[in-house]
Order: C-alpha cells, then structure tokens, then sequence
C-alpha cells in the first residue's frame, strides 16, 4: 500500500483538494462582494461544476490517447495557475472567466487521480486503498474551508487566492515523479451514455448526485447563512464538516473490504438529511448538523466510488472514475445553481430542509440485493 507511485498520487492528492477546498466557499464569497449577489455567488459555484463536469466528459477518450499521469499534470496546472488573475481582474465576468478554466483542470486532474488509486491498489485491499485516497481528498475540508474564510476576514482575498494557485503546483511536481502504472489500453469507445445500458451504474450515479447537490448548497450557502467569526459560524461548521468526512470515509473504505458497502447507502443518506434539517437551525444544532452531514456524506463518497469501480472492468477505470466524478460535480453545481433561486425566494432554511427531504427520497434509489449483488 505505501509503494512510492501511491504515495506520490496520494500527495497529489491531497495538494489537488487543498487547491479545490481553499477556494471554494471563498471564490462565491468574491463573486458576492463583487457586486453579483446571492445569485453571482451560486453561479460561481455552478459555472466551476459545470466547467469541470464538461472537461470529465471526455476523458476516458483523453485519458486512453495520453495516458493517467500527462492529464492530471495538465489539469493540475489550469487549476492552480489561473487562481493568480482573480485579483488583477476582479470583476464578476472576468471572476466567472477564470472559475471556468480553473474548472477544466480540475475535472481532468480529479478524474485521473481516482483511476490512478484503483488501479495501484492491492489484491483484496481496493477499499483500504480508496479509504485512504478518500482521507486525502477530504482532510483538506478539515481546514481548508475554515482557513479560506478565515484567511478572508483578516487578510483579504489575495493571500488566499495565492494559497489556492501554489497548491496544485506542488501537487504537479509530484504527478511528473508518478510512474504510468499500466500497458493496457483504455477502453475509447465507453462514455456516459453506458448509464442507460447498465442499470446499477446509473442508480449510483443519481444517488450519489442527490447528496452532491446538498453538499454544493452547504459550501455555496453556509458562509452567507452563518457569517462572521465565533463558536456558532460557517468557518467552524466547515471545519466539523470537513473532520466527519475524513474519518467516515476512510471508515467506509475499511468497512468495503470486509462486508458488503451497499449496506452503508441507506443509513448515509438518512444521515447526510438529519444534517441538512438541522443546518437550517442556530448554534449547538447548527454544528451537529455539520457532523452529521459529514458523516453521511464521508461515508456515501467512498462507498458510491468502491461499488462504481467495482462494477466496470479494468479496462474501463477511466469511465467509472469519470461517472463517479461527474455524479460529484454536477450535482455540486447544479445545487449550487438551482438552490440559489430557492435562497432568493424563501430564505437560507428552506433551502436545508427542502435539500433534507431530497436526501430523503433519493433512499428509494439504494438497490436491493439479487445474489449479494447490485442488480
């Protein structure tokens, strides 16, 4: 498990998510004191998404003509690097310009980066592997969510967006030092539209875009719902947040190896909607809300990953990294984007408990069982 080519894709990793996090709360916030408002700040967030969700698209076709290690090195670079014009320019279009590039390289890094993970995995230690691919991704949220706003408050913008560009540059560093782990080619023909030829796939990839969308309302929302320092803000529920994701996915990677990771889908999913009913609340209840959506959501990312991957074959990692990723960021995004409107017309609360009940009924996609398998 600690051969060098994993521990280097696991320090890409992490500096990848520590670019992606630091800015994400913080760029909607930029956009919204911009002059774009609540509108401008959800349309950040969404413009990103999509922008990533259009890069991941094609890269099983991109990925099989280049190869895993060439794309994350060029994604990595359009994420960081254009982040150093968001001052220059700083007005909304512009703002949105950039966010859109930073998007691209994002989508091609992150999609590389899961196939890379499942296939230096171990015989039999996949889960593992991915749990601690998962803790990568999601330790950034720990403190990266808090430290932008943070950073904001006392020190303006720029330090945070020069944080955010430097980041994947030394995630790039390490992506040039990874090995191309495979002599197979990737399967060019596969791409989304294998969702409506396979049936459990594309279950997956609804339920787990229901909870993205949730979670793209709270990193898009929670800053502007719950403002300011102290105990009881946004800054401090990011931070519990960012802590349960971390250990319940690295919890669930463990838990797929040893039993059957479908179990987790219903309880994560309850989970994740307590979370979001009680974010709409103050105080104590506000915080508990960020543990309890962590949990479900932590727990819902490695387990959606674990059941995709293993549900394609090896010569079509590339494909099920990119379903997995696209039910990420399109549902981020298109949270972000449709709840905004939620926002504007009834206020922060209904937007909670209106992304709880979605959680809810999203329990009616988890598949039952044909043999111990997904049907």
């Amino acid at each position: 498990m600690a051969s060098r080519p994993m521990v280097l894709t696991l320090f890409a990793s992490f500096f990848t998510m520590v670019g992606f996090y630091l800015l994400l709360s913080v760029v909607p916030l930029y956009a919204e004191r911009a002059g774009g408002g609540n509108f401008g700040a959800g349309l950040a967030t969404a413009l990103f998404m999509l922008s990533t969700v259009l890069a991941q698209v094609g890269m099983p076709r991109v990925l099989a003509r280049f190869g895993y290690r060439a794309v994350l090195a060029a994604g990595l670079l359009l994420l960081g690097l254009p982040a150093l014009l968001y001052v220059p320019l700083g007005e909304v279009p512009a703002i949105l310009a950039v966010t859109l590039v930073r998007g691209a390289g994002f989508g091609a890094a992150i999609v590389a980066l899961a196939a890379l993970v499942t296939e230096l995995a171990p015989p039999g230690r996949r889960g593992e592997a991915l749990g601690l691919y998962g803790v990568a991704l999601t330790l950034p949220t720990v403190f990266c969510g808090a430290l932008g706003l943070w950073i904001v408050e006392r020190s303006g913008f720029a330090p945070v967006f020069l944080m955010g560009a430097l980041s994947p540059l030394l995630a790039f560093f390490a992506a040039l030092g990874i090995p191309s782990p495979h002599s197979r080619k990737e399967n060019e023909g596969a791409g989304l539209l294998i969702l409506f030829e396979r049936r459990s796939l594309l279950r997956l990839f609804l339920l787990f875009a229901s909870c993205t969308a949730a979670s793209g309302v709270v990193v898009t929302f929670l800053p502007l719902s719950a403002p300011g320092p102290g105990p009881f803000s946004a800054a401090t529920a990011l931070l519990l947040l960012g802590l349960s994701a971390t250990f319940f996915r690295w919890w669930a990677g463990r838990f797929g190896d040893r039993r059957s990771p479908r179990i987790l889908l219903a309880p994560g999913l309850l989970c994740a909607a307590l979370g979001m009913a009680a974010l709409s609340l103050e105080g104590l209840a506000l915080l508990g809300g960020a543990l309890l959506f962590g949990a479900g959501f932590g727990a819902l990312q490695n387990t959606t990953l674990l059941l995709t991957m293993e549900r394609v074959p090896e010569k079509e990692y590339g494909l099920g990294s990119t379903l997995w990723n696209v039910a990420f960021d399109a549902g981020t995004g298109a949270g972000a984007f449709l709840f905004g409107f939620v926002v504007g017309a009834a206020g922060f609360a209904w937007a909670y408990v209106t992304c709880a009940v979605l959680l809810v009924v999203t329990i009616g996609l988890v598949p039952g069982t044909r043999g111990g398998k997904l049907p």
